[in-house]
């Protein structure tokens, strides 16, 4: 295949990408945006293996069957608990690609006679650098949502200047190749320490700040991926890394908005570390009184009022409950009760994670609310009902200035004329903070595993 009629091919899959960004920005026709993007995959693959001629064609079928055969397996079989830690581990394997192109790269081109232009070079060097730190950064950030390690933050002392002193030297022997140091083994200790770096640059990040980082890394992937097009002159790598490298960091800006911190508080400041004070605050040295109600009270609350929010967190998730959650609503309705569902940005794991969890229980598009949208219905809100979450409707955000999450917007959900909390025990959420919202008297704690009290709620309901 020629290249001008292979560039003109790849138009096809290009236009594809974009339409599917445009779809995945509404929940009513995402599932259509990931169908087109995928077509548009299977075009690209396609062309590639034509192109390929007869060289490395077998090489491109064995990668379709292994990748394609896990990629299918894993997307069938994980739960929806484990969607962000899929996302992880799926971001960070682009990463590690790009890494392999530009190890690739480097042994395929310093043999040949002549020596390569400055810009192969650097392409080489940042692709192989931004890849690795994707890479082991992902890895990490898989573990600790898989719980194979500690979600709170790991420190050292002087980590940043240590990480700091090892990006720069990783530059430093960057520049190097890139000056005409043609030595294999520099791209090698590049790529390497990158990784490095990366597990450096995670551990000390606290879970609540994992679905920020997972949209950074996501971001590093997608600049890697477009480096690596520059390396192989493919104009669809090159379009559609640049589009997961701008849409992983408008993400991860949009998220630092909506948490109210910098990005560099984000990922330097360790936060989700447990203080003693949280922690003597969540063993009951709070002096506040929890009122606790029985499923029985709770159901008359839901049948009688005109109006409740559901406000899910990872609980939810946890418990797999979204499917009740979705029965209970429906029930409601049944009553006369008008139903809508508060969806916080950072709520969850991963970007969008209550969006997921309730599109795949079904939830009517329209019922699901914004923070902005959502928080104008709290005042006229009969019963604010929370699912697991913790920290995004937390009020210290609005009032306590010793709080570290002072100044992160949240779901006023206390604004509600009654708040019931669904939560397994008085434990302090993922990020260590107690919470007041659990002592305010006009909110009743529902303890208990989510699904066991969703199902013991639709059964009330049902004999009122």
């Amino acid at each position: 295949m020629s290249t001008n009629l292979s560039d003109v091919l790849y138009l096809i899959p290009i236009v594809t990408f974009i339409l599917a960004l445009r779809y995945l920005s509404n929940p009513a026709t995402a599932r259509r945006g990931n169908q087109i993007g995928a077509a548009g995959m299977l075009v690209a693959i396609a062309v590639t293996w034509v192109k390929a001629g007869h060289t490395s064609w077998w090489a491109l079928v064995i990668g379709m069957i292994v990748g394609g055969g896990f990629g299918a397996v894993a997307a069938r079989k994980v739960k929806m608990t484990a969607m962000p830690q899929m996302v992880a581990l799926f971001n960070g394997v682009g990463g590690g690609a790009a890494a392999l192109i530009a190890l690739a790269e480097i042994h395929r081109i310093l043999p040949l006679a002549g020596r390569p232009h400055i810009d192969v070079l650097v392409a080489i060097a940042l692709s192989g650098l931004i890849g690795a730190v994707s890479f082991a950064g992902s890895m990490v950030a898989f573990a600790k949502l898989q719980e194979l390690i500690g979600g709170r933050p790991i420190t050292y002392p002087g980590q940043n200047v240590g990480n700091l002193v090892l990006l720069g030297t990783l530059a430093a022997f960057a520049v190097a190749l890139s000056a005409g140091v043609q030595d294999q083994w520099i791209l090698w200790i590049v790529v390497g320490g990158g990784a490095l770096f990366g597990v450096l640059f995670v551990l000390p990040i606290g879970g609540a700040d994992m679905p920020v980082v997972i949209s950074l890394l996501n971001a590093f992937t997608g600049l890697a991926v477009a480096i690596g097009g520059f390396e192989l002159e493919n104009n669809v790598l090159i379009v559609a890394g640049m589009l997961v490298g701008a849409s992983g960091t408008l993400l991860t800006l949009m998220m630092g908005k909506a948490m109210n911190r910098s990005l560099g508080n984000l990922l330097f400041s360790a936060f989700g570390q447990v203080s003693a004070e949280a922690a003597a605050v969540a063993a009951g040295d709070g002096g506040g009184t929890v009122r606790s109600a029985s499923a029985e009270d709770v159901a008359v609350m839901l049948a009688y009022a005109h109006k409740v929010v559901f406000v899910p967190g990872y609980g939810l998730a946890v418990a797999q409950a979204q499917h009740d959650v979705r029965q209970l609503a429906d029930l409601l309705e049944s009553k006369g009760v008008e139903i809508s569902y508060a969806i916080h940005p950072v709520a969850g794991r991963m970007p969008g994670h209550m969006n997921v969890l309730l599109a795949e229980a079904n939830v009517p598009y329209p019922q699901l609310k914004e923070m902005d949208d959502a928080n104008s219905e709290f005042s006229r809100t009969d019963v604010a009902v929370v699912v697991g979450a913790n920290d995004v409707v937390n009020p210290d955000a609005r009032s306590n200035q010793g709080s570290p999450i002072y100044g992160m917007p949240i779901l006023n959900v206390d604004e509600a004329q009654a708040v019931v909390v669904l939560k397994r025990s008085m434990n302090p959420g993922f990020a260590g903070i107690e919470n007041p919202l659990f002592y305010n008297p006009k909110t009743v704690m529902l303890f208990g595993d989510a699904k066991a009290s969703i199902d013991a709620l639709i059964a009330d309901v049902k004999n009122l």
